[in-house]
């Protein structure tokens, strides 16, 4: 039997191309939101990363792991919450999934050095440590820009050269960037895999050349044949270089903006130490910009189904944690606060594992919870929706949960697969502003807790 590898994000632009050159080698379970056709070496399977569950399932067995996730589109029909807060939820899933296996292969961002960094680069570090959090050896391989077919920045690229034939160029375009192409990425990627040298190490990767965004734009040009006039403005504003790049690429505002506020930071390759010693230099920049314009995008096998989304709702929010708390302490004192945070409204039950939300002087419970001790830990609690005047009658995979992440810095609180029962324009306006203000609020009460608890004592 082959080693069995997991690859979580496995229809991304890397993962597409790297499942099939594992399975060369490896037994491949590639995972995916909606099912997918398994082709010669490689199984595709169903998995929704936000539950731990279906992270468990799909890792029996598995060997090693790599993680290719980058969460910055939406996952249900409304969702709440940082893009920040939600790739930090599926990192610590993928985590927890992954104890017991040798190894957990990271692809990061290049970080720079000395610089206060954007939420986009804080989230990837933040990534890092959630991976590292629960005992696996994590082996992190830090890129920057990889040029190749079908990937989502050189498309935004490519086409703001095709579709522009005079530029202004901010002042962020002066920044230096060290891009890797495919191949040597992949390469880099599949010998990284049983590497006893690189477990729970971080490493730089790029190609031989660094340039400025604005040669890499003007390079691009002329490996397409265009002429371009690139007109530089001491001006630095990401939010309008977001914009108007959203609306030339017609990429989606959720993936474009995080993108162009890291672009202020210089990011090169710190050291190429791992790239030496497997004598994997990179190509030059326009050789990969040649390939990878002659070359279609590798494309996933076709989905059997498209995912289900329905009027889902997932909301997370990071809250502040009291020093010494664990989740099952903050479940406890969100059940105790919110009475008293939504009084005279509001009155909360507590029945052995079931929890009732009513509203006062109202019969019928507005929500009801049952706590799942099968399913919780003390840095984890999971509590199902199971019906109430604001949810539908059948459960379903709806659930609130409490979770202590980045080694007990903070705790979210997140509501997933929750389907309401008002109409759907009616939930908008009513009950998604009134949980996140319930949130807030509750947020604002940890925090307090958390200032009295860290002061020194009088005696």
């Amino acid at each position: 039997m082959r080693p069995r590898v997991v690859v979580a994000g496995a229809s991304g632009f890397v993962g597409r191309v790297l499942v099939s050159r594992l399975a060369e080698r490896f037994d491949v379970v590639a995972l995916s939101r909606s099912p997918r056709q398994s082709t010669d070496g490689v199984r595709w399977v169903k998995a929704d990363l936000f539950s731990l569950l279906d992270c468990e399932r799909a890792m029996e067995g598995a060997e090693r792991v790599i993680y290719l996730v980058h969460s910055m589109q939406p996952s249900a029909r409304l969702s709440q919450g940082r893009f920040a807060d939600m790739d930090l939820i599926l990192a610590d899933n993928v985590a927890r999934a992954a104890k017991g296996t040798k190894q957990i292969l990271y692809l990061g961002g290049l970080m720079p050095e000395g610089e206060q960094l954007s939420e986009h680069l804080r989230s990837r570090l933040e990534v890092e440590r959630a991976l590292a959090a629960h005992g696996t050896p994590v082996t992190t391989l830090r890129a920057g820009l990889v040029i190749g077919p079908g990937g989502s920045s050189f498309r935004i690229l490519r086409n703001l050269v095709e579709r522009l034939p005079v530029m202004i160029c901010p002042e962020w375009t002066e920044s230096f960037t060290q891009p890797i192409d495919l191949d040597t990425l992949l390469d880099v990627l599949i010998a990284s895999l049983s590497d006893p040298e690189g477990e729970g190490q971080t490493y730089d990767v790029g190609g031989p050349e660094r340039c400025s965004y604005r040669s890499l734009i003007s390079r691009t040009a002329t490996v397409l044949g265009r002429k371009r006039l690139l007109i530089p403005v001491p001006v630095l504003a990401p939010p309008l270089s977001a914009w108007w790049v959203t609306l030339v690429t017609g990429s989606s505002r959720a993936l474009v903006t995080p993108l162009v506020e890291s672009l202020r930071h210089t990011m090169v390759v710190g050291d190429r130490r791992l790239q030496e010693r497997l004598a994997l230099p990179g190509q030059p920049i326009d050789a990969a910009l040649s390939q990878a314009v002659s070359e279609p995008p590798c494309a996933a096998p076709p989905r059997l189904a498209a995912p289900f989304v329905g009027n889902t709702v997932r909301s997370v929010q990071r809250l502040p944690l009291p020093p010494g708390w664990d989740a099952t302490r903050v479940t406890r004192e969100y059940m105790e606060w919110l009475p008293r945070g939504l009084w005279p409204l509001v009155t909360v039950s507590v029945e052995g594992e079931r929890c009732t939300f009513c509203l006062r002087g109202l019969r019928s419970p507005l929500l009801v919870l049952r706590y799942a001790p099968e399913r919780s830990t003390p840095d984890r609690t999971v509590l199902y929706i199971q019906g109430g005047l604001l949810a539908q009658d059948d459960p379903g995979r709806g659930r609130l949960e409490f979770r202590v992440v980045l080694g007990g810095e903070a705790v979210l609180a997140a509501i997933h697969d929750f389907v309401p029962r008002l109409p759907w324009f009616v939930y908008n306006l009513t009950q998604a502003p009134a949980h996140l203000w319930v949130m807030f609020a509750f947020g604002r009460h940890l925090k307090r807790l958390r200032r009295t608890k860290a002061l020194p004592s009088s005696s």
